[in-house]
């Protein structure tokens, strides 16, 4: 008689666990915004979270350090005059965050290194392409100052941030609202999921479908997609009976998917994170009180149940910490930042080993946060690979982190605001090139009249 042998994988163990009380983040009013998106961003200086605001939309950004009850009165940014519904970190800057509103603009802030001290009202960037409200932004993995952004009237546009202009608009090809927009790991493709229960993946400067698969889920509710590793894609959806589907396609091939597994009937969209690093991708509910992950691999049946994080609250929204910002001594693989209705709880996912040595199989040399081409390089042609860190020593900056620039000169749209802004900083540099010219004259003459007194 075979018995079945149970699948070797060390991340078989993988547990999840809520931090104790005092390292959350408290008497948080998060956002009550119905939009399906994560409502929280995180790196490893800064947790930022969409809260409620009367008058406009603003999310809140944190320093990570700061637990505990967090006051009434503390600073928000609040530059958008509809309810904010998406918005993420930039990977090659820690301190830039890209905010996507109701009010159809795009924004980009910047935020001082200890955190906010005043309410932050005029953004570095505005950008205005949509007619719809903006509830998708995505920034390119490898290039610099690229910027997704997807709106509710079916367009794509690829965004030049230093600039402040629209490079790519792709705007002829989505029949219906858009669902979800990603990258994949070097930037080279778009992948997008929309209500026309189509997949299709582009490329991005030529705004071209190089694939597509029509009907990847039956049912009718909110598809989602994610690249995994080996250019297969991974969907989250519904069947025809209402119930929660995940597949794995490989895109040459769109005919049948590798797999698909059925897993309950909630109603809540699952909300996909995968992590090159390890293999394994979380599926975060909207409104469910768990997390499940599964490892992908290159055997069938490909997407393997690993196992089921669950809490007693439902999660309104969850943030991703780039694997940098991860203790690696205590062999951290993943590290969630879960909303709550008043709170935000990081959650911690770790692979229990007894050794306090570094664990290199479960640290592979990850993305840094380093950009591998510029944005102009970029849209003209020139794809970069992700520059690897390794994790060993813990992630330091080895430099400064790439520096925000915004070539004024070429600003398509800037707020005006921010132009005043940026004229007085203009005339500070040029009273201080006038000083600097009086003084080297002064110098100078004196120096004559000394040499003339001599003679």
């Amino acid at each position: 008689m075979s018995r079945k042998v149970v699948r070797s994988s060390k991340f078989r163990h993988v547990f999840g666990q809520g931090v104790k009380p005092d390292q959350c983040y408290d008497d948080i009013r998060i956002s009550q915004m119905t939009w399906d998106s994560n409502f929280c961003s995180v790196n490893p200086k800064f947790v930022a979270m969409i809260v409620d605001a009367s008058g406009g939309g603003a999310f809140m950004v944190l320093p990570l350090s700061k637990t505990g009850r967090i006051d009434m009165s503390y600073p928000t940014v609040c530059g958008h005059t509809g309810p904010v519904l998406d918005i993420e970190f930039c990977p090659h800057n820690d301190n830039i965050i890209a905010s996507g509103s109701e009010d159809c603009s795009v924004m980009i802030w910047e935020i001082p290194d200890g955190g906010l001290t005043t309410s932050l009202t005029d953004p570095v960037v505005k950008l205005d392409g949509h007619s719809k409200r903006v509830g998708i932004l995505s920034w390119h993995p490898t290039a610099h100052n690229v910027l997704m952004s997807a709106g509710c009237d079916n367009v794509v546009i690829l965004w030049n941030v230093a600039r402040g202009e629209a490079v790519v608009r792709i705007d002829s090809i989505h029949t219906d609202m858009i669902y979800s927009a990603c990258w994949n790991r070097d930037g080279s493709r778009i992948l997008t999921a929309c209500k026309d229960k189509t997949l299709r993946v582009l490329d991005p400067r030529k705004g071209t479908v190089l694939f597509e698969k029509e009907k990847a889920h039956e049912g009718s509710r909110p598809i989602r997609a994610v690249f995994v590793s080996d250019g297969k894609i991974l969907t989250t959806g519904f069947s025809r009976m209402s119930e929660r589907q995940v597949a794995l396609w490989d895109p040459k091939n769109f005919g049948e998917p590798l797999t698909l597994q059925e897993l309950d009937t909630s109603s809540g969209v699952l909300l996909p994170v995968f992590d090159p690093d390890t293999g394994i991708v979380y599926l975060c509910g909207k409104g469910d009180s768990s997390i499940r992950y599964f490892e992908v691999t290159e055997e069938a049946p490909y997407v393997h149940y690993l196992s089921l994080y669950t809490s007693k609250e439902s999660q309104k929204g969850m943030g991703y910490m780039p694997k940098r910002g991860l203790e690696v001594n205590k062999c951290e693989i993943a590290r969630f930042y879960k909303l709550h209705e008043r709170k935000c709880e990081p959650i911690v996912m770790t692979v229990p080993r007894k050794s306090d040595l570094f664990q290199e199989d479960l640290y592979p040399d990850t993305i840094g946060p380093e950009p591998s081409v510029e944005a102009d390089e970029w849209f003209q042609g020139k794809d970069g690979q992700p520059i690897l860190i390794s994790l060993k020593d813990g992630f330091v900056a080895a430099t400064k982190s790439k520096e925000f620039k915004v070539i004024k000169s070429l600003m398509k749209t800037t707020t005006a605001s921010a132009g005043n802004q940026d004229n007085g900083g203009e005339v500070q540099a040029l009273q201080k090139e006038v000083k600097d010219l009086k003084a080297a004259v002064e110098e100078l003459t004196k120096r004559v009249m000394e040499l003339e007194s001599k003679h």
